[in-house]
């Protein structure tokens, strides 16, 4: 059962109910990104104007590792390119397969997100869930680490 303080008197208005319900596991993982892996709550923000700029910074950066979780799952064809710039995803190749060349090709979305996973401590066993947020959170901190070594060692190419 399903309570609702929007009033529901036909089939339509409660499929519409259901759907509303069913987007709140999605927004749930986004406020978990924001507080568990941002630390939002953690934080000491000293006034109410420092804590409004971080919290939108940490708003976009839960939304582009949920996004990426989600997308990942969604469209198996898709570049890496939609949320990767070319120095990221070229560093997360290098750096996942133990060279100094990246391909000239962007891999597959899938395929990022899992490496990011990976670096974040997902194990990519054989009977593993899908990746979630939090190793995808974890991932991009170290991606983001790996991408600023990568362009130090490539800038005198």
């Amino acid at each position: 059962m399903l309570l609702s303080s929007v009033p529901t008197t036909s089939l339509d208005d409660v499929l519409e109910r259901l759907a509303w319900y069913a987007r709140r596991w999605t927004i749930e993982s986004w406020h978990r990104v924001l507080k568990s892996g941002c630390r939002i709550e953690a934080r000491q923000f000293g006034n109410l104007e420092r804590f409004v700029r971080a919290t939108a910074l940490f708003a976009v950066i839960s939304w582009r590792i949920l996004y990426a979780t989600l997308l990942a799952r969604i469209d198996t064809d898709l570049s890496c390119e939609v949320l990767l710039q070319p120095v990221e995803w070229q560093a997360l190749y290098c750096h996942s397969h133990h060279t100094r060349y990246p391909p000239k090709k962007p891999p597959p979305l899938q395929q990022a997100v899992l490496w990011i996973a990976m670096l974040g401590a997902y194990l990519n066993r054989k009977h593993d869930r899908p990746p979630g947020p939090t190793v995808i959170w974890r991932g991009f901190l170290i991606l983001h680490e790996i991408t600023k070594m990568y362009q130090i060692f490539r800038q005198n190419e």
